[in-house]
């Protein structure tokens, strides 16, 4: 057979798009992972971005009527969920590409069909007698809608036939199962027709593998015909536009062309895998672990007793798969996190860290360092963003993967000593929920809550550690202690209780805060509330706390009396307003005149609507998946909590700028109420990921017309806000911080608090000024001048201390002794010295001079006032047989401390300099301890290994 040119991945994609370029289609780019429907996680297929189009929400934009593009698919989350099949097979990816050709309204079946045959055979030279089609036939047994999809199979007859084949051999009939695509139980739907190819060595199987989930005979690309509309009554009516929907998955059609060599040799194994989609990811990772990817199989998924090679290649295709996706859906502004999707990017990157630990990569983060195999595949004309944010990619990924690092070592200890127990000693629960010898162990679902809480283990991870050694998890104990911890967290947010005796406060009260800030009422009941009194009215003007608006504060009066109101909460439907002192004056049916403050409330209103101004900035100039994580609205100052990298100086800059333009802008503000249907998959209208919204919703729209929903700042909110943009005044950030992982905060003030905080700046601006005998336009000058001495101060200062370090390294190599190893194992090197009255940093940068000219253990402590420092560290080459993190934690209580690190290198702290030598005289013991248990593993932690596992023979890719 002569030599056939086997066309690359990026000539493949570019192959598809130019040729229907060429039938006239506008090429789209891709839109993001971030879908705008806010029911989708991810944007898992190719249509995401045009059923606006579709369900005739907004207009067609491109000339004619149709459109091709590849889009970026993430199925990991909901209802398509790839994550746990990916590695074990040759198809399942969290990550892919899905090619596509549109129509809308334009052309239909005829075409699309007609163009699919062109491709595959004219371009793409598959041989004819390879394809089989297949067409709509509903089974009127098992209820199937709609009739026999004649025109699909009549369009398929004619290409065949022209090319020489029988149609009624290479057309083949499938019911709903397979052919007949629907959005939902209502809305647009309609028949679809499957190019399938005959994958076999001689090709002539005459079409009997078609739908039958065989790895020989695949699908290559899905034609959909959206032409009815179900309308809820079991009917199907004719749309007024007829549309056309494909798709084609980019990685598998890579697969086939290499594989086959163009559809020239079908002796060889097609796999997505083994294709330069992945070929430089495979190359990296090799170069990085010194394993070669061989493209073994399991036999079976999950199987506890792979060999050393499918482990290593299960873990290749792992990590190839993953990186991708992480690296993608960063660079599209979603970050991991604890929440909806970016929990789910979270478990991806975890995931793909522990496979790094069967490639033996465990002394530092790796993943970051496959970014760039993953960018330079990626042509920067169809995915730009990747390129342009490459490096924040790689620092969100280091940063990530080295938090988990962290807890990752001690979590799989943990867990393999909880496996062992459950081997050993099940108890009579494990032993009753163990259904047969198919697991040998079963892990608690308090075990694994464990892990979760304290280590940040998923439980899909979990479950992963377990299925390897041939154990289970009880999934169902895990998830009901979640829902007791969702629960507890809760009630710990609950302030304080109000006792209420004869009231419903599930009735109790209406609120009237939006129209007026002072009314007539009448009490309802008088409640304790520890030392105050609670008070509830059948009418107030007085907007409780709810929502991360504070609570309003005012007065009631009665009879001459007036009583402070200091708190206002909500409970159940009751308006509870807490007032200074106790009282026993007030009684039920008492009339009052309720008054709320206004200037406070004003303030308040001010700082509620500038949250709303800053939610829409942030997704301008960050990400629109920085979301938001909470919120606090009071008097003095705003805070918002918010998934994203820090900021830097250039974005809070702009932000502020888009801000402030918006205020001085004077932008109305709308509050009203619509149904919710109104709102749903609007992804213009900012609401909750999976929040339940009653029937009715108020909606707060800056700009635009009341009631139009067309604001340029719109979100689903109960509290109370100014009428217009310009009552907010100067808005000015006042802090940025991290407040837990992945979440940051920003504090900021408006109005009249930004007025007082100008104030002040500027007389402190002043008095420096003053100081420095300087006009305000020259601090900078002075201030530059005076960072450039101290830098030079500190220059100094280091440089005398490694001289120092450098000479007192000199003295202490001098002491390194070896300590024997058993079963004739070399010595180990080891350096154990007290720097005396040194701090942190001395003993950090001796550390550092040792570590240059030695190899082996170092473990050195020293003393400064009332604390005590110990630091640890072990060369690479013997890091499998000693923890530094270990050794620490065992030495640090004789100087009433702790600590922990990684292997290679950890330091602890205490407040006893005295037990110092007492620590460091423990060292040598500690380090043979370890030893002993490497040297002596349980037995029920050596995975059977079984030998010479076949290739991979018969397993194919299937439909995406």
């Amino acid at each position: 057979m002569s030599q056939v040119s086997v066309p690359s991945s990026d000539r493949i994609r570019r192959d598809f798009l130019d040729f229907f370029r060429a039938k006239q289609h506008t090429i789209v780019p891709s839109s993001s992972l971030l879908p705008k429907a806010p029911n989708l996680l991810f944007t898992n297929a190719g249509m995401n971005q045009f059923v606006p189009i579709f369900l005739g929400q907004a207009p067609c934009p491109y000339e004619p009527s149709r459109a091709a593009d590849t889009q970026k698919c993430i199925r990991a989350g909901g209802k398509h969920n790839d994550l746990e099949a990916v590695g074990w097979d040759t198809y399942h990816h969290t990550f892919f590409e899905m090619l596509g050709n549109w129509s809308f309204g334009d052309y239909f079946k005829r075409e699309a069909i007609a163009w699919a045959w062109e491709l595959i055979v004219n371009v793409w030279e598959c041989p004819p007698e390879r394809l089989y089609a297949t067409v709509y036939a509903p089974d009127k047994a098992k209820g199937d809608p709609a009739r026999f999809d004649r025109e699909a199979y009549d369009c398929w007859a004619a290409v065949m036939a022209e090319a020489g084949l029988p149609p009624e051999r290479h057309i083949v009939r499938g019911g709903k199962k397979d052919n007949f695509w629907m959005m939902g139980e209502t809305g647009p739907c309609g028949p679809c027709s499957e190019l399938h190819i005959d994958l076999t060595s001689q090709g002539n199987t005459r079409g009997s593998l078609v739908n039958k989930d065989s790895a020989a005979c695949i699908e290559i690309w899905n034609l959909v015909f959206i032409q009815f509309n179900a309308n809820g009554a079991g009917g199907f009516d004719n749309l007024p536009s007829k549309h056309v929907d494909t798709g084609m998955g980019f990685e598998r059609i890579v697969g086939i062309l290499q594989n086959t060599q163009r559809f020239h040799d079908f002796g060889a194994v097609v796999s997505n895998y083994e294709s330069d989609v992945f070929r430089p990811l495979f190359e990296e990772l090799e170069q990085l672990t010194g394993k070669r990817y061989r493209s073994t199989l399991p036999s079976q998924a999950h199987a506890a007793n792979l060999s050393a090679q499918e482990r290593i290649d299960v873990a290749f295709r792992v990590i190839g798969d993953h990186v991708r996706a992480i690296s993608f859906a960063i660079a599209d502004g979603i970050l991991p996190g604890n929440t909806d999707r970016n929990y789910v990017l979270r478990r991806i990157l975890r995931r793909a860290v522990r496979y790094g630990r069967t490639l033996s990569l465990l002394r530092e983060p790796f993943l970051h360092r496959l970014v760039d195999a993953v960018a330079d595949h990626c042509p920067a004309d169809f995915f730009p963003e990747l390129h342009a944010r490459r490096e924040q990619v790689r620092k969100v990924i280091y940063a990530e993967e080295e938090s988990f690092r962290r807890t990752l070592d001690r979590g799989m200890e943990l867990f393999q000593n909880k496996a062992q127990r459950q081997r050993e000693q099940p108890s009579p629960a494990e032993q009753s929920a163990r259904p047969s010898a198919q697991k040998n162990f079963l892990l608690s679902g308090e075990d694994a809550f464990q892990l979760y809480d304290t280590y940040g283990f998923p439980l899909d991870l979990t479950e992963l550690l377990a299925r390897e050694q041939g154990g289970a998890v009880d999934a169902e104990r895990f998830e009901e202690l979640m829902k007791a911890q969702r629960e507890r967290s809760r009630v710990a947010r609950k302030k304080e209780t109000v006792e209420v005796s004869s009231v419903k406060v599930e009735t109790a009260g209406q609120f009237c805060g939006f129209e007026t800030l002072e009314c007539q009422s009448r009490v309802l009941e008088r409640a304790r509330m520890k030392d105050k009194t609670a008070v509830l009215l059948d009418v107030s003007p007085f907007y409780p706390e709810m929502g991360g608006q504070a609570g309003d504060q005012g007065s009631l009066q009665h009879g001459g009396e007036i009583w402070k109101v200091t708190d206002t909460q909500k409970i159940g439907s009751a308006i509870v307003h807490v007032l200074a002192k106790s009282t026993e004056t007030l009684a039920p049916g008492d009339r009052v005149f309720a008054s709320v403050d206004k200037q406070r409330r004003r303030a308040i209103e001010r700082h509620h609507t500038a949250t709303h101004l800053f939610h829409w900035a942030l997704h301008e100039v960050v990400s629109r998946d920085a979301g938001q994580r909470g919120s606090f609205v009071g008097a003095e100052k705003l805070t918002f909590d918010f998934n994203a990298p820090p900021l830097t100086a250039e974005q809070i800059a702009d932000m502020e700028r888009l801000i402030n333009e918006r205020i001085l802008a004077n932008e109305p503000v709308h509050c009203f109420e619509v149904e919710r249907r109104q709102v749903e998959g609007r992804s213009d209208v900012m609401q909750f990921f999976a929040e339940k919204y009653d029937r009715q919703v108020r909606v707060v729209q800056i700009g635009g017309q009341a009631g139009q929903l067309n604001g340029f700042s719109m979100e689903l909110c109960g509290g109370t806000h100014t009428q217009a943009s310009g009552e907010i005044g100067l808005f000015k950030i006042i802090g940025e911080a991290a407040v837990a992982s992945g979440v940051r905060r920003i504090e900021a003030i408006a109005g009249e608090a930004s007025l007082r905080k100008t104030a002040g700046d500027a007389q402190l601006i002043q008095r420096l000024a003053a100081r420095l005998n300087a006009p305000p336009t020259e601090l900078e000058r002075k201030l530059e001048q005076t960072l450039q001495q101290q830098k030079q101060l500190e220059k100094q200062i280091k440089t005398l201390q490694n001289q120092a370090a450098a000479d007192q390294s000199r003295s202490i190599l001098a002491s390194a002794r070896k300590i024997p190893s058993a079963e004739g194992r070399p010595a180990i090197p080891l350096i154990v010295a007290n720097l005396g009255a040194a701090d942190g940093k001395t003993v950090q940068i001796v550390a550092e001079k040792l570590k240059a000219k030695f190899s082996g253990v170092i473990v050195l402590g020293g003393g400064a006032g009332q604390s005590a420092i110990l630091i640890a560290t072990v060369s690479p080459k013997y890091c499998p047989e000693v923890r530094a993190d270990e050794i620490i934690r065992s030495i640090a209580p004789e100087i009433d401390g702790k600590g922990g690190g990684r292997p290679e290198f950890a330091r602890g702290g205490g407040k006893n300099p005295e037990g110092l030598d007492q620590a460091l005289a423990k060292v040598e013991s500690a380090v043979i301890r370890q030893q002993q248990r490497q040297t002596s593993p349980p037995a029920a932690t050596r995975c059977p290994v079984q030998a010479n596992r076949r290739l991979f023979e018969s397993a194919q890719p299937k439909t995406q």
